[in-house]
């Protein structure tokens, strides 16, 4: 399985979610990112699950998913389509 980022850390500091991210430190304003993680409890931030290819947060008591990806402002090209005789 390809991993797409490497997630070592990630905590709360207030209103701000802190992740390590391929080994640089991210800072997110959790009100700019999800409605649902800002009404949250610290118990139901605190439950999450990264996805082992590093691709996703999962918070399973939320039933809230970030992408890496997303977060990170990587946007993906849809594969161009090949004509074939």
């Amino acid at each position: 399985m390809k991993k797409h980022h490497q997630v070592t850390d990630l905590h709360f500091e207030g209103d701000v979610m802190v992740l390590t991210i391929d080994g640089h430190e991210k800072r997110y304003q959790v009100s700019q990112i999800s409605p649902v993680l800002q009404k949250a409890s610290r118990q139901e931030k605190d439950t999450f699950e990264i996805s082992p290819s590093g691709y996703g947060i999962h918070w399973p008591l939320l039933d809230e998913d970030l992408s890496i990806d997303g977060l990170l402002g990587v946007v993906h090209e849809p594969e161009k389509q090949r004509n074939t005789a």
